[in-house]
């Protein structure tokens, strides 16, 4: 528990507090003085004496409020508490405020006499006054601590979710890419080992940006054109991809690897029962602070049947929901000859 005076880790409201203060004691002295005809003197020293001494003394409660919390002791301990507590701040303050009387004006005993029942009801309404206050505060700061616990406790989350989000990713292209150099190993050793550095490099990438949740689009185009170069190796003529890049596109941010799955998506779909030379054609535009990609594969209708969102497209719609908030902002189209994804990417 933070034992640290509200006044002290929060000086604006100290300060707020003393203005408050000294706007009381001002009001004070100005009725005692015209209003009810005291001496200049006496209006301002008994405004000293106790309106003002009560503000310094009264800070004191809030170490009363922090060590008699409701969460850790029952109402009646909390009542005695504060009972004994008033009683003891009370006689402090007016014993103070007296001799500062009876300093500064030595024959004012009668007045002192007169007013002690009204300024000990005054204390205990005071002290009342700041157990309120000071409990307001005491909750305000929970509060605040608790929504910034919360934010870090759903950032981890949002942390955590993303890496597993990750890991389904890696080992899905990894393992098809391990499958076309298999299938080369024995047809075309050459080709097979060009497809091992190419995988090699796009590896790097992986791993070089596991901690880094977003990258420049040039950066995730650069290794996605590499992952396509790796099919292309065991797909020839019947995979062509298409790129229409919008320079100004190119140092905008993106979600990395969340391209990936929609090439291996259009692969899949497209190239693998493919007669014809397929094109994968790739367009970005960047509009109103938003990067839009869109990724589109032919497809013979006959011989590929679609059965909705596969892991990967699920896999991007999460993500962005994860980041953004929203995950809408992918778009799905399929004419029954095109398949297109559109990604809205926020750059704000």
């Amino acid at each position: 528990m933070d034992f640290k005076h509200p006044f002290i880790s929060n000086p604006r409201l100290g300060i707020y507090y003393l203005l408050v203060w000294v706007t009381i004691l001002t009001g004070s002295v100005l009725l005692k003085w015209l209003a009810y005809g005291f001496e200049p003197g006496i209006a301002v020293t008994e405004g000293l004496a106790f309106p003002f001494m009560f503000a310094v003394i009264g800070s004191s409660i809030w170490y009363v409020i922090k060590y008699s919390s409701l969460e850790n002791y029952s109402v009646g301990r909390i009542i005695l508490s504060h009972l004994i507590a008033a009683s003891i701040i009370i006689f402090i303050w007016l014993y103070i405020g007296i001799v500062l009387i009876k300093l500064l004006h030595p024959y004012s005993e009668q007045w002192i006499d007169n007013n002690l029942a009204v300024n000990i009801f005054g204390g205990y309404m005071m002290y009342l006054t700041y157990v309120i206050f000071f409990y307001a505060v005491s909750y305000y700061q929970r509060f605040k601590e608790k929504l910034k616990n919360e934010g870090k406790l759903k950032a981890l989350i949002k942390e955590a979710e993303l890496h597993a989000l990750k890991s389904q990713i890696n080992p899905h292209f990894l393992f098809n890419s391990l499958n076309s150099i298999s299938s080369l190993t024995m047809t075309n050793p050459e080709k097979a080992q060009e497809m091992v550095i190419n995988l090699s490099s796009l590896m790097r990438y992986s791993l070089k940006h596991n901690q880094i949740e977003k990258v420049p689009f040039s950066e995730e185009l650069r290794n996605n054109k590499l992952y396509l170069q790796i099919e292309k190796v065991r797909f020839g003529a019947k995979l062509n991809p298409v790129f229409d890049i919008c320079e100004d596109c190119l140092n905008t941010l993106i979600p990395n690897m969340i391209l990936q799955p929609l090439y291996e998506n259009a692969i899949k779909y497209g190239v693998y029962e493919a007669t014809e030379p397929v094109d994968i054609v790739t367009r970005s535009r960047c509009y109103d602070d938003v990067l839009e990609i869109s990724i589109t594969n032919n497809y013979d209708k006959n011989a590929v049947t679609r059965k909705g969102e596969g892991i990967g497209l699920r896999n991007i719609r999460d993500r962005l929901e994860i980041i953004y908030g929203n995950a809408r902002l992918m778009i799905i189209e399929d004419n029954k000859t095109e398949f297109r994804v559109i990604l809205a990417i926020p750059q704000k």
